[in-house]
């Protein structure tokens, strides 16, 4: 392994996260809490990022660098920006596997928290909280791509390796410039949200969105992360609130690359079959709560359809709000929310979990199958949007959704069994629950890891297993597993 150049690669990148502790160090300032918090991370970042840059000042990489690269640099961020929480050293983030357990579910997008106080952290932290969440959602190598030049050295090979779905659409010859469109689509996304909340609020019509409050949560809408800075999340807010973060989140668990093509007068969006599935898989979980909220609640249709739609969105596009506590609805709606876990939503978004995509190839694959159980001698290729989907794709989409489960049906054993022999008594269903959340990039879960509860409920062990759980689920398993294999080592 060329392993100076990929070190220094990974120089740039630590040095690409230093400067953004500088927003939160900043407001800092401005408040007049302490700014040590931001100020030592950024200077060890800077330090150590430099410092590695050095080590090649003409870096190649190929593909078995790419793996080591994006797999090692998303946990070197993971643990740089758990130390603001441990150097303010209160609340519960001040222990160090809480802080870095939070600090990856910021920068994986999974929002779940074991944060127990809001009220004992100051704005700047809470802003670093929701910033996270924020760079972690398009992705940190893709956003280093874009800016440094160096990183355009294997640029293709590291944006496949950390974009969500089975593989990268390039936009433009040059994958610089696909970085950049992606990114701007997604600063462009995020402003018009925030924009269209702080009307609401100037309007009346949501006096506690403030334009401070718009951008928090913008940033972790349109990275589907789900941190809020109110323990309550998005049901402290009106429900013409709840209307935007909806179709924001919708637009969220889209491809991007689909807006490209739109902004081009290319309507393909409404002929994609994958973006397509992915709103029919919205409609119908949401259509199947809606009769249950009314029986358990009482709602009228209108309030339970924005509710049944609010949560199937958040937990489909792995976002992570909540307007209410789902962990108390009867077991069949909380069941229809469990299965929504698995879908996840459209490669080339931001959302986590499986991916539409791979459950409409597996379904057609499934569907061949049982057409050449009689017609054996038969030539049926998959086919995807009316273009046959090649074989290998076919094959990876399958494996990636066994390994999927296999990977979650052990961690939940662990989990389960871990519980019992340190005391901390789960069921199956929360030990399943908790791991399809973390391992999915989701955030809250069903039962004792409902919304608004919080992952202290497990034992430090556990907590690190979830830890390892969020970052293989954002860099989609087999990038972080294929490191733990003879064969990598011996390529």
């Amino acid at each position: 392994m060329r392993m100076r150049s990929t070190l220094a690669l990974l120089g740039e990148i630590t040095t690409l996260l230093g400067l953004a502790f500088l927003p939160p160090l900043l407001l800092a300032l401005k408040e007049g809490t302490p700014v040590g918090p931001f100020l030592i991370p950024l200077f060890l970042s800077l330090s150590i990022g430099l410092s590695l840059r050095l080590l090649d000042k003409n870096p190649e990489i190929g593909t078995r660098e790419a793996f080591f690269l994006v797999s090692v640099a998303w946990l070197v961020v993971a643990i740089l920006g758990a130390l603001p929480y441990i150097l303010f050293g209160k609340t519960s983030l001040a222990n160090p596997v809480n802080a870095l357990f939070e600090s990856m579910s910021g920068f994986t997008t999974t929002g779940a928290t074991v944060l127990d106080d809001f009220s004992g952290l100051p704005g700047s932290v809470l802003f670093w909280r929701q910033f996270t969440q924020w760079l972690g959602g398009m992705g940190i190598v893709v956003l280093a791509i874009a800016i440094l030049p160096r990183l355009s050295v294997g640029g293709a090979e590291l944006m496949s390796l950390e974009a969500p779905g089975p593989q990268l659409q390039k936009l433009t010859p040059h994958i610089r410039q696909t970085a950049r469109i992606f990114w701007a689509i997604y600063l462009a996304l995020t402003l018009l949200e925030t924009t269209l909340l702080s009307l609401l609020h100037y309007l009346g019509m949501a006096p506690r969105m403030t334009p401070y409050m718009a951008l928090l949560h913008s940033f972790t809408t349109m990275s589907t992360g789900g941190f809020s800075p109110l323990s309550a999340s998005l049901g402290a807010f009106s429900p013409i609130v709840q209307w935007v973060v909806i179709i924001f989140m919708v637009l969220a668990g889209a491809n991007f690359a689909l807006y490209w093509y739109l902004l081009r007068g290319d309507w393909r969006i409404f002929r994609n079959e994958e973006f397509r599935a992915y709103i029919l898989f919205l409609l119908a979980f949401s259509f199947l709560l809606v009769p249950m909220l009314i029986g358990q609640y009482g709602f009228s249709f209108l309030t339970a359809l924005r509710q049944a739609l609010f949560q199937v969105t958040s937990i489909v596009t792995t976002t992570g709000y909540a307007t209410m506590d789902f962990a108390r609805w009867v077991l069949p709606a909380q069941t229809v929310l469990f299965f929504a876990m698995f879908i996840g939503g459209s490669s080339g978004s931001t959302a986590g979990s499986i991916k539409v995509v791979r459950w409409v190839i597996g379904l057609k694959a499934l569907r061949r199958e049982l057409f050449q159980t009689f017609h054996p001698n038969a030539l049926r290729p998959v086919k995807l949007g009316g273009k046959p989907v090649d074989e290998h794709s076919v094959r990876g989409a399958l494996a990636f959704i066994v390994l999927y489960l296999l990977v979650f049906l052990l961690a939940s054993l662990f989990v389960m069994f871990n519980g019992t022999t340190t005391g901390a008594q789960l069921s199956i269903a929360d030990s399943m629950s908790a791991v399809a959340a973390t391992l999915g990039n989701i955030g809250p879960g069903i039962g004792a890891v409902g919304p608004m509860a919080n992952y202290l409920i497990f034992p430090p062990s556990t907590r690190l297993l979830m830890f390892f759980l969020m970052w293989l689920g954002r860099l989609e398993i087999v990038t972080v597993l294929v490191l733990f294999t003879r064969a990598y080592w011996k390529w």
